[in-house]
């Protein structure tokens, strides 16, 4: 049998007894009620359940206005109350007074209530300009009071880069730009995580702009790649004179952070310097490509050094026999046909 005048609390199918005044927590995440009882005997002629000087419960009379407080049960063995929706405001001390022919007894348990955490305020999404600075905030709740941290979601980012609720970043770079995650935690439940989504925004910078060389007649391509937030818009110019869209045999492509100017058919007068400039609110950049000739071999050409290759006679060491020179020379005949037939296929 329990000791006489024992506290007992209940919640969510946990018992324990209490025995003198405790600390208890009670988590919300829990089923929120709560239920404590005493152990009593026939001995007791009276009995009462408090929250700190206030009676809840004497015998069967309520004395508190509180629904929330009901009587489970007053028996010859067990008296008991429950408290549903459990919050915060009832935390504190209660108390199980019995009265025996001899002296009164108490047992007290004392309630912490525990809750978990919860942000309540967070930064908006933010777009900024680089090299300005900016001050991002995470206020969260709970109980115990729960531990707020700041993290830079990036490849390049490593562990947290504040351990507070306000995170200040000074001149801000555009690697430091992407998502930061806010995470509450105070160990009753799992942490709640937020984000924040910083947007540097900076000038067009050209990353990769290369002259290339095509043949007239042939197809070419001239790239001009740059970083930028917002996207560039860009551009191109030949002689300060800006290129269109629809220009016969010339088409522009942009995209994002790629612009590429195409000519369908090169003629002697498209080669030359091409200039690419790129812009945003921010500021604009260019760079000079070059489109330049590139010269093909023709079929007389190669026809040409054919020739010259096969009908040499090589002066090296051990040509001297008339038998080597003659197989030397069927040996060019053979390795010359079918570069003849070749020849014949280019004029097609």
């Amino acid at each position: 049998m329990d000791e006489l005048g024992a506290a007992t609390r209940e919640f969510g199918g946990h018992r324990e007894m209490l025995r003198g005044a405790r600390h208890q927590p009670f988590s919300q995440n829990w089923p929120p009620w709560l239920r404590t009882w005493c152990t009593i005997d026939n001995r007791v002629t009276r009995v009462a359940w408090l929250n700190r000087s206030t009676i809840l419960y004497a015998g069967n009379d309520k004395w508190c206005l509180d629904p929330r407080v009901v009587l489970l049960s007053n028996t010859q063995t067990q008296y008991s109350i429950e408290i549903q929706n459990v919050d915060v405001y009832d935390e504190g001390p209660y108390t199980c007074s019995v009265q025996t022919d001899n002296h009164p007894k108490t047992s007290r348990v004392h309630l912490i209530v525990q809750v978990s955490p919860k942000i309540v305020e967070i930064s908006s999404d933010i777009s900024i300009n680089e090299g300005n600075n900016i001050s991002l905030t995470c206020i969260a709740t709970g109980r115990p009071e729960p531990t707020v941290t700041w993290r830079h979601i990036s490849p390049k980012a490593v562990g947290f880069v504040s351990e507070d609720e306000y995170l200040e970043i000074q001149g801000i770079t555009r690697e430091q730009s992407g998502d930061y995650e806010c995470s509450a935690s105070n160990d009753v439940a799992a942490p709640v995580v937020r984000r924040v989504k910083v947007t540097v925004n900076y000038p067009p910078y050209i990353s990769e702009a290369k002259g290339t060389g095509v043949p007239v007649g042939q197809k070419g391509t001239l790239q001009c790649e740059a970083s930028a937030v917002p996207s560039a818009e860009f551009h191109w110019y030949k002689d300060d004179k800006r290129l269109v869209e629809g220009k016969k045999g010339v088409k522009v492509e942009n995209r994002p952070f790629l612009s590429k100017l195409i000519f369908f058919n090169v003629s002697e007068h498209d080669y030359g310097n091409y200039t690419c400039v790129a812009s945003n609110k921010l500021g604009h950049t260019n760079a000079s490509i070059t489109l330049f000739e590139l010269n093909e071999p023709t079929s007389s050409t190669l026809l040409q050094e054919v020739k010259t290759t096969a009908l040499t006679t090589w002066k090296g060491p051990g040509a001297v026999s008339e038998v080597n020179n003659g197989t030397s020379r069927r040996a060019g005949c053979i390795w010359l046909l079918p570069l003849l037939v070749l020849h014949q296929l280019l004029k097609f």
